[in-house]
């Protein structure tokens, strides 16, 4: 298993009239928690991108527990909690306060795609290989 957190300011242009995180902010939160683990690993989406690979969303689902609120400091965890070997990848988060109360939690399931033939293909190489240490027998980090 792999995981990692980031941190996210709420702004105030994030909030509804409720002055709670608008659900639809929720989507963005998540991106920036895979983009900012991908770099962390030393996977760049540009890269993979230029190297004929895309990531489009298959599904995402969000549970909303807890409302956050403006200028909450909140801790995304994302969890990778299986070997992303086809051509799928599952990323499941949790989101908390300053006060470490879960507040969302949620997943996005993502295809990775040749941008060519616009079909599935299996996980690059490069990622395979950065991951695999992640999921070797009885390693968790």
């Amino acid at each position: 298993m792999y995981q990692n957190e980031v941190q996210i300011r709420v702004r105030y242009s994030e909030t509804d009239q409720m002055g709670y995180v608008y659900y639809g902010n929720y989507a963005a939160y998540f991106e920036v928690a895979r983009t900012e683990t991908f770099r962390q690993l030393g996977i760049h989406y540009k890269q993979m991108e230029a190297d004929g690979v895309m990531m489009p969303v298959l599904e995402q689902r969000t549970k909303y527990l807890r409302p956050a609120k403006y200028d909450d400091l909140l801790t995304i965890r994302l969890l990778l909690k299986e070997n992303p070997t086809g051509a799928r990848i599952k990323f499941e988060y949790e989101v908390y306060n300053e006060a470490e109360e879960l507040l969302t939690i949620g997943e996005t399931t993502m295809v990775f795609v040749d941008m060519k033939t616009g079909r599935p293909t299996p996980t690059p190489a490069e990622i395979q290989g950065i991951m695999a240490p992640y999921f070797a027998d009885g390693v968790s980090q």
